[in-house]
Order: C-alpha cells, then structure tokens, then sequence
C-alpha cells in the first residue's frame, strides 16, 4: 500500500463551501494588510540604511603615521601685517621650529594692514605647541595687534559623515577681535584620536578635540613680553571608533516572517472573538422572539 505524502501536510485546506465570509472579516483583513505593510515599509528602510556603532578603547589607531598628526590652520589677523606673522612649533621630543614656512600661505587683508595665515603642517603625538606670532619677523614691533578670528583648527583626516556631529573643529569661528589688542591667548586643546570603518572595511583617522582658552597680558622682569596666539596640545590616550554595519539579512528575514506571523495570528483571534460574539448575540435575539 503506497504511503500518502499528502497526510504530511500541516496546512490542511478548507473547502470554500465549508467557509463564511462576513463584513467585519473584510474589514480587519484590510486592516491587517495594511499594518502588515507598514511594518514591512519600516523594516526594509532600517535594512537599507546604514548605523553608527562607537566603541572606546585604550591604543594609537594610525601606527603607519610615523607618529605623526596633519593639522590644518587658518587664522585672520586683521590688525597684524603679513610680515610680522609667523608661525613656531615646539614639543616635548626638542623640535623647535621658529617661522615654519612649507605649506603655508600669507593673504594681506584691509590692504596690507592685517593677514590671513593658511597653513599645513605636521606635529609629533607627543604634548607640545605651536603658535602664530612675530617671533621671526627680522624687527619686533612695539605693540603688535593679537586680535583674531580662528577659521578652521582641524587634525588628521577629514571625515565627511554627516551622522558624526563630534569635534573635529571645534575652534572654527572663534572671534577674539574686541579683545585687548596686546594680550596673548592660550588655547589649551586635548586631542581625541578618532577612527572611522565604512562598510567596505576602510579605515580613516581623524582627531576630535576638546578646548579651553585664558587672555593675558604677560611680564617680566625686562617688561611686557610680545603677545602671541599659543596652541597647547596633549593627546588622550582613549581613542573613539565609529563602525558603518548594516543589519544582517537573516534578522530582517526573521523580522519580517514574525510581522506575518504575528499580524496573522493576532487578526485571526480578534476576527474568531467577533464572529462568535455576533453568533451568540444573534442566537439571544432569536431565542428573545421566539
């Protein structure tokens, strides 16, 4: 005797003629379809986009640096001449760099008056400064003018993702042009290094950095000492990670067959409390007329 494979079948079929449509039916499978589709619409947006998964840990990311950072500065003074304005680097492995030069560009502004410096230089990860002032102009002058306007302080690469709203410029904007004219200005800054994973497993590296600042007008025993704009800089040894994942297709597949199952099943058990309430209350009436 020839076994019957259809006996296996879970999803038995009811004949039409055994079943019964009602309005109230029609009406929560419309609603059903709809929510159904509107839960699918919502999963299938978070499957295509993409999220952010940030990590702290404790490492230099960029070891193929050489233990180097980009910066990138642009700064206005606009009372300053260009010929007075220079800029020094100093850290804790000796360099001591007066008037750095390479990548650097002078634009005279308020004709010839004041100057724009736009510069790119590098700095070693270790603490140290840099600072635009007149130390290597070939004659100091006797009240140079400090006030400024900071337009870009970046380091390492620049990360264009717009859903990072972290640091990365944090002095951009800066206006110290109602300031005392013969003050210098401290920019303390700790830097965060900051790496970026896109989907593809790139890597970029960046800094995020943190700033306080202090104006002061210094002395010493021979007199006023020359105003300068010092940036101090110490690196944290945290380092933040940004990861782009996208959700795995077998959970969406898994999201997607319990919405089914689930709007199915919940549809069915109001439909089946409906109908019997409607068969009881009808069996009342008649029993009411009779």
């Amino acid at each position: 005797m020839a076994f019957d494979v259809r006996r296996l079948d879970i999803y038995r079929k009811v004949p039409k003629d055994l079943t019964q449509p009602t309005y109230t039916g029609a009406f929560i499978s419309i609603c059903c379809f709809l929510f159904m589709l509107f839960l699918f619409l919502s999963e299938l947006t978070g499957f295509i986009a993409t999220e952010l998964v940030n990590e702290l840990y404790v490492d230099d990311p960029d070891k193929d640096s050489g233990g180097k950072i980009d910066v990138s500065l642009n700064i206005s003074l606009p009372n300053l001449n260009c010929d007075l304005v220079g800029l020094d680097i100093q850290d804790e492995m000796g360099r001591h760099e007066v008037g750095h030069i390479d990548n650097s560009m002078k634009i005279p502004l308020n004709n010839g008056y004041g100057c724009r410096f736009e510069g790119k230089f590098t700095i070693n990860k270790v603490p140290g400064n840099f600072h635009v002032s007149t130390h290597s102009a070939t004659a100091q002058p006797q009240s140079p003018d400090m006030t400024h306007v900071i337009h870009k302080l970046t380091f390492g690469e620049k990360l264009q993702v717009h859903t990072i709203h972290g640091a990365f410029n944090a002095l951009a904007g800066s206006d110290r042009l109602a300031s005392n004219p013969l003050a210098s200005h401290d920019y303390i800054l700790k830097i965060v290094p900051t790496v970026y994973e896109d989907m593809a497993g790139k890597h970029r590296f960046s800094y995020q950095y943190t700033v306080a600042n202090k104006e002061y007008v210094a002395y010493s025993h021979t007199g006023r000492i020359i105003p300068a704009i010092w940036f101090r800089y110490d690196l944290s040894p945290i380092t933040v990670k940004y990861t782009e994942r996208r959700q795995p297709l077998y959970r969406f597949i898994t999201t997607i067959c319990a919405i089914i199952g689930g709007t199915f099943t919940v549809a069915g058990i109001i439909d089946s409390c409906i109908f019997t309430a409607s068969e009881a209350w009808k069996k009342i009436q008649l029993g009411k007329m009779s």
